[in-house]
């Protein structure tokens, strides 16, 4: 059927655009570019694809993401592998605990039905499985879930990935962890992890900027990857900058926060939808963000 012409519809068309150009103008900066920030894919694109698997973390590049963040533990054959939780129940619905089990073990279990069908088969990949997808010029963000023990065992899998040192981030939430891999692999960016916790006497949260900055001297972190909580604010950022230090922020996965901490200037933002969070910093499709450094 021939499309008709609608001087209304066009009209209203019109209106729709502009209103689109406006929040495009919001989202990204004020003089209408796009956010700086690196678009990092938690777990893969993990709201589409099953966590830490090979076919989330291809997804997510697909997706436009600049970096992935995948979670490491060593098994008890001393293979590193991808996966978030100490034991496999929750994305394999068999518990078999991870430190405890050799990798021919858990490759047996399917860690893709439990996200949708259309995901069987996917197993729990290695390091070298994952480093293997990283795209040239692209990122990817270790978090190490175990011990400082795992860190030695990372260099000889990176160094054969053929990945540059600028392409691999460490990042834990153990002081232990980072500290050691500024004394073993001071070549690769490391981030220290932490969330808040409020505190009951004084109503505060905790770790304050200066408590924050002082874990990172003390551990030699290239910088900080907090949780995105309402007690980050500018002054906030402003202290960790004026450590010489990166601020990246984690997992966001609404408009409002992603606006808020690409305002603050967060040198990346981990998210379940790297796709989506593109559009909130105004980047289009393809356009790829370099990032700190």
């Amino acid at each position: 059927m021939a499309e008709r012409n609608h001087p209304r519809r066009c009209g209203g068309n019109l209106g729709s655009l502009l209103l689109l150009a406006a929040c495009a103008w919001w989202l990204a900066g004020c003089d209408g570019t796009p956010f700086d920030a690196l678009v990092i894919a938690h777990r893969g694109a993990s709201e589409d694809a099953p966590e830490n698997t090979l076919a989330a973390f291809e997804l997510a590049w697909e997706h436009g993401a600049d970096g992935v963040e995948g979670d490491f533990y060593l098994t008890a054959d001393d293979q590193i592998v991808c996966i978030h939780d100490k034991d496999t129940a929750r994305t394999a619905g068999a518990k078999l605990a991870v430190a405890d089990s050799t990798l021919a073990e858990l490759r047996e279990l399917d860690v893709g039905t439990w996200k949708d069908p259309r995901w069987a088969g996917q197993r729990i990949p290695t390091l070298a499985e994952v480093l293997a997808t990283v795209p040239e010029g692209r990122r990817i963000y270790l978090e190490v879930k175990c011990g400082p023990e795992i860190v030695g065992r990372l260099e000889p899998i990176i160094a054969a990935s053929g990945l540059g040192a600028e392409q691999v981030v460490i990042i834990s939430f153990s002081e232990a962890v980072i500290a050691e891999a500024g004394r073993s692999l001071p070549q690769f960016k490391r981030l220290w992890l932490t969330g808040f916790e409020e505190d009951e006497e004084t109503g505060s949260w905790r770790p304050t900027a200066e408590e924050a900055v002082a874990t990172l001297d003390r551990i030699g972190a290239d910088g900080l990857s907090c949780k995105a909580h309402d007690c980050v604010d500018g002054a906030f950022v402003a202290a960790i900058r004026a450590s010489g230090r990166e601020f990246h922020v984690w997992t966001i996965n609404g408009a409002v926060a992603a606006r808020r901490f690409a305002r603050l200037g967060a040198d990346s933002i981990t998210t379940d939808r790297p796709r989506w969070l593109r559009r909130q910093l105004g980047r289009p499709a393809g356009q790829s963000s370099t990032g700190p450094g």
